[in-house]
């Protein structure tokens, strides 16, 4: 499909710019989507005056059905009526809205886009043809949806003049698409029947539709939300260059997002110095007045002397990005060789560069099939979700609050190998918006190894309610001090009744929940101590938070005791107070614990004694580096 953009639209009466809303169309191949492209310019106006009735002409005189797909192809030679040719993509205007549609010709390439930043859409129209229903190839696009994060998708069910506008045959494919799209987290905004060559449904309704009551494809696009325009996000002005003229220092960027003044307060990261904006530096006039926003080049003057570099990205106080050593990005791989865990590469974001390591790699899957089939490394035009360490901390956003600032680019042997999503900025210690400079402890941890005779680590013990976790946690930290070790215990609901009381059960609270059990586990281990976590953490991303803020001091223990047997046990009352309706989100009964993929142990307790679970606990601690084999003593009492 050839892309077609129209001229730029006009301010609304009260004099604010249109919002813009992107999105992008897929769908099967013989589903509509030129058809439906070709109703929706003409159904809003968005065709130059006559194309339509020529059109029909040249159609008629060559004994052919005119199709609505026709526009595009004989839109791509006019060059002559005000309209200019793009190859990715059509602009046109609905009653409130200015709508980019993005094409999506091939998977590979629009992945490439997407994801490396050529295009970004804020939602998506997803068609089907209602005699041929859910293809295969439908559930792919609503994966490659899933994948890219676009929450906003509208399904048009086109062709419906095929069904002889069946009501049932509607239904039937609205509920196998929406139960597909749900499955991966996306719930569909509207799913409107159409007959983009007759118009039913695209911009009316019509009584061959008189049963459908919702919105229409152009009504459904109008009601689509535009993303946050830039000037209204948090300032971020990557560090560019510092100059010097006369007796000022005038650091250089551009703003990427946000506006500054002088007199605004800033902080530096991700060092997170703090200073006030002096003056606001631009040429040929210098110093401007008035507030600067994105998209601006200017130089700023600060209030003191600090040390700053490029790639540093300068920020208000109370709204900077986080400082880290540790990233999750989706990414696209363009190098011959596939990416693998262990690989070193290039990090650049915006300005800023840092040498960094493959640690793990996580649904590495060939766009061209777009199935959850999972590989062990990226291969070259395939996409997948990494974590990085740094070498050097970087300031960063997750894509999803700044897509300015959210975004990387990979580099091998100096040639650009891949580019990618921010998904999140996890680990290292979080840098705050004042000068706060963090000390370090008085002994090396080779001091304190030498002492406890092992390295410091994270066990963290996960599983059902009564499954064991606390007995053999105590277990493991009684056995751990006999032998001469610095074992802490962290049990979960213990810290509930002190550090975490302020937390109910919601999903957001029990995240951070275990976003502050693993921060706390991570600096003992950090300082020497073996930190033993015993926490339900029924969700598998919570746990992955936990890893990926522990890092390389981190074992997971999956206590996996059967359902059955752990309510049998209940010790606390816990599962009959919750089949009695007195406990709400209690994990246990039902489907709500997700089990660990890849832990470093799974003991189930209704099958061996507390002592040999144990062995089995530290014969893994000392095959994967935490306890030296002198300090192992396998008959101490527990």
């Amino acid at each position: 499909m050839n892309m077609i953009v129209t001229p730029a639209s006009p301010a609304t009466p009260n004099g604010t710019t249109r919002p813009q809303v992107r999105i992008v169309i897929v769908g099967h191949v013989d589903h509509g989507k030129s058809t439906l492209v070709g109703r929706l310019l003409h159904e809003t106006g968005s065709l130059p005056d006559g194309k339509l009735e020529m059109l029909k002409a040249v159609s008629a005189r060559r004994g052919m059905p005119f199709e609505w797909s026709f526009l595009l192809d004989a839109l791509q030679t006019e060059r002559d009526q005000g309209i200019t040719i793009d190859t990715t993509q059509i602009r046109f205007r609905t009653n409130s809205r200015d709508i980019v549609l993005i094409d999506a010709p091939g998977h590979a390439e629009f992945l490439r886009n997407m994801i490396t930043g050529a295009s970004q859409a804020d939602g998506a129209v997803l068609i089907i043809d209602a005699l041929e229903g859910v293809r295969d190839q439908t559930r792919r696009h609503g994966y490659l949806l899933h994948l890219l994060g676009v929450k906003q998708v509208a399904v048009v069910v086109n062709k419906m003049d095929r069904v002889d506008f069946s009501a049932d045959r509607f239904k039937a494919i609205s509920d196998e698409i929406s139960a597909h799209l749900n499955g991966l987290g996306v719930t569909p905004t509207a799913i409107i029947p159409i007959s983009a060559r007759d118009g039913d449904g695209v911009a009316e309704h019509t009584i061959r539709i008189g049963w459908y009551k919702g919105p229409t494809v152009v009504e459904a696009l109008d009601a689509l939300e535009p993303a946050r325009p830039l000037e209204a996000l948090p300032l971020r002005l990557p560090v560019q260059a510092i100059y010097k003229f006369d007796d000022r220092r005038i650091v250089a960027g551009r703003i990427e997002s946000g506006s500054l003044i002088a007199g605004d307060e800033i902080v530096i990261m991700p060092a997170g110095k703090i200073a006030r904006i002096k003056t606001v530096e631009s040429w040929p006039v210098t110093p401007v007045a008035g507030r600067q926003g994105a998209g601006r080049s200017v130089g700023i003057t600060l209030d003191r002397e600090l040390f700053i570099e490029r790639g540093d990205i300068v920020a208000h106080a109370g709204s900077a990005p986080r400082e880290t050593r540790r990233l999750r990005a989706r990414i696209f791989w363009l190098h011959e060789k596939p990416l693998a865990k262990g690989d070193q590469l290039l990090v650049r974001c915006g300005p800023k560069e840092s040498r960094a390591t493959v640690v793990a790699i996580e649904k590495a899957v060939d766009p061209g099939e777009l199935s959850s089939v999972e590989n062990k490394a990226i291969g070259r035009n395939h996409v997948g979700e990494i974590d990085i360490s740094l070498s050097s901390p970087i300031a960063a956003d997750p894509y999803t609050e700044n897509p300015r600032t959210g975004r990387l680019v990979i580099e091998v042997s100096g040639r650009i190998a891949g580019g990618g999503l921010v998904l999140s900025v996890e680990a290292g210690q979080r840098a705050v918006p004042v000068d706060i400079v963090p000390v370090e402890s008085a002994l090396r941890p080779d001091e304190r190894s030498a002492r406890y005779r092992h390295n410091g680590a994270v066990v963290w013990l996960t599983g059902l309610p009564a499954s064991g976790k606390s007995t053999l946690a105590k277990a493991l930290e009684r056995r751990l001090f006999t032998n001469g070790g610095s074992p802490i215990l962290l049990d979960g609901d213990t810290l509930r009744a002190g550090l975490n009381s302020d937390l109910g059960f919601s999903a957001a609270d029990r995240s951070e929940n275990i976003r502050r059990l693993a921060e706390v586990a991570t600096h003992l281990a950090r300082n020497g101590h073996i930190a033993i976590v015993a926490a339900v953490s029924p969700a598998r991303e919570d746990r992955a938070t936990a890893r990926r803020i522990a890092d390389t001091t981190f074992r997971e223990i999956h206590v996996a005791t059967p359902a059955e047997v752990c309510e049998e046990r209940d010790p606390k009352g816990h599962y009959k107070k919750a089949r009695a309706g007195a406990l709400a989100s209690f994990t246990g009964i039902g489907n709500d614990y997700e089990t660990p993929e890849a832990a470093e142990l799974v003991i189930d307790t209704s099958t061996r004694t507390v002592a040999a679970a144990a062995d089995e606990i530290e014969q893994m601690l000392k095959t994967t580096g935490v306890l030296f084999d002198e300090v192992v003593d396998l008959a101490a009492n527990i």
